[in-house]
């Protein structure tokens, strides 16, 4: 194997081995930081060693060994290291000399309770949300501070502060590297579960730049959420977020058109949706439904997002009950996008002016005041109900709100088309 082979062979183990990796060292030595560093001077090793060596037989025990071992020489060097060496790393020494590793015995049976721990460490609401999403993305998808900072279109320095800050943060709260229990860990995974969607949002309808959607961070979210299914295999909400991503991720092809440019929900060729992930979709939403989570917000969410998936032809869309969805969501989590939304589904089910009603009810939301997709549905409503010049000015305002281009380009032909008397439903 050729010494860039060898390179891409270990950015490839990275990826997959580095969560679990600082998982373990982070059990070990009690501190998110210094398990990273310790996982990094193991990455070194290999960079340094399987050219020459060639990639192992199992490379993630390999790199698991090797931390510990950098592990125990640094607590060599502490007060305290006789206890700490009988504690971490008994089967790594021999006779005060250091053998050869048993590289089969590196990865610990625990590694999925490792795993939790580190996500609800990353996740811990001491921090911003800014801080977890991006510590998360660092130490759970192995992603380096320039793909963070590419991916959310923020200078590369400003992600390395808000990972140092955050791992600072965790240092000085005293948080403990464990998986919380009881009320605890309900009051945890809601923010766990918020960082993975957060994550998945980006990647679904970029906030800002150039192109309507970013794949890489939609993987990474399902990556993530997948991971969380299993080691939480009984949390309804858990599965619930995991077939609403599965579902949205579906129509990713039928999104964008040729040149990228954004396809409505109701103008999407629905050949093009991915029917084996709208299968794992659905199949995780019965999971936790069955798991009696049926009313949890992200399971309606799912719930939603299976109305549409299961619509051969938009036509065929149960506006009805998805109304009644949003009605539900609503009460179990009250918010004005949801309400927003909440009209959207009235107006499709029940005529235009229905939902204007409500939209209108929503224009003095604070929380909405520089939300474009606030005067965007307003405008859609406004263009079927045949009041254009209104809508016009509503499409143009959105636009202005916008800091994505490719949406505000569509904003912008939607106010051109209505200045023609033209309109269409636009559901994103």
């Amino acid at each position: 194997m050729s010494a860039s082979d060898t390179h891409r062979a270990i950015d490839a183990v990275w990826r997959i081995e580095s969560a679990r990796l600082i998982a373990g060292l982070a059990r070990m030595v009690h501190d998110i930081g210094l398990a990273e560093e310790l996982a990094q001077d193991a990455l070194v090793a290999a960079l340094e060693q399987w050219p020459e060596s060639g990639v192992p037989r199992n490379p993630g025990a390999w790199l698991m060994a090797t931390g510990k071992r950098r592990a125990i020489d640094l607590l060599r060097r502490k007060e305290r290291f006789q206890r700490k060496l009988e504690e971490l790393g008994h089967e790594l020494e021999t006779g005060g000399e250091w053998a050869e590793p048993d590289f089969s015995a590196g990865l610990d049976d625990d590694i999925g309770d490792d795993l939790l721990r580190l996500v609800f460490t990353a996740c811990h609401p001491v921090l911003s949300t800014e801080a977890r999403v991006a510590l998360t993305l660092r130490l759970l998808g192995g992603l380096t501070t320039d793909e963070i900072a590419r991916a959310f279109l923020v200078p590369e320095p400003t992600i390395a502060q808000r990972i140092v800050r955050a791992k600072r943060t965790l240092a000085k709260a005293g948080v403990r590297f464990e998986a919380p229990e009881g009320d605890e860990r309900d009051a945890r995974l809601s923010s766990v579960l918020e960082v993975v969607y957060l994550v998945f949002n980006e990647g679904y309808s970029a906030t800002a730049g150039d192109e309507w959607m970013r794949p890489a961070l939609c993987e990474e979210a399902l990556r993530l959420g997948r991971i969380l299914a299993e080691l939480v295999p009984k949390e309804p909400e858990v599965h619930g977020l995991v077939s609403l991503m599965e579902i949205q991720a579906s129509r990713s092809a039928a999104r964008t058109g040729p040149s990228g440019e954004p396809v409505l929900l109701l103008e999407q060729d629905r050949s093009r949706w991915d029917r084996l992930l709208i299968g794992r979709g659905l199949a995780a939403l019965e999971r936790a439904e069955a798991l009696g989570g049926a009313a949890g917000p992200y399971a309606l969410q799912a719930a939603l997002a299976a109305c549409h998936a299961r619509a051969g032809t938009a036509e065929e869309t149960d506006w009805v009950r998805i109304a009644a969805l949003y009605e539900a969501l609503a009460r179990r989590a009250p918010s004005p996008v949801v309400e927003l939304n909440r009209a959207v589904a009235l107006s499709m089910a029940f005529g235009p002016a229905e939902g204007l009603e409500l939209v209108d009810t929503l224009t003095s939301k604070p929380s909405l005041k520089a939300y474009h997709l606030l005067p965007s549905v307003r405008g859609d409503l406004l263009a079927r109900l045949g009041r254009y010049e209104e809508a016009r000015e509503e499409f143009e305002r959105a636009a202005s709100l916008t800091r994505n281009e490719r949406e505000r380009a569509l904003l912008l032909d939607r106010a051109g088309a209505c200045a023609r008397g033209e309109g269409a439903t636009a559901i994103p």
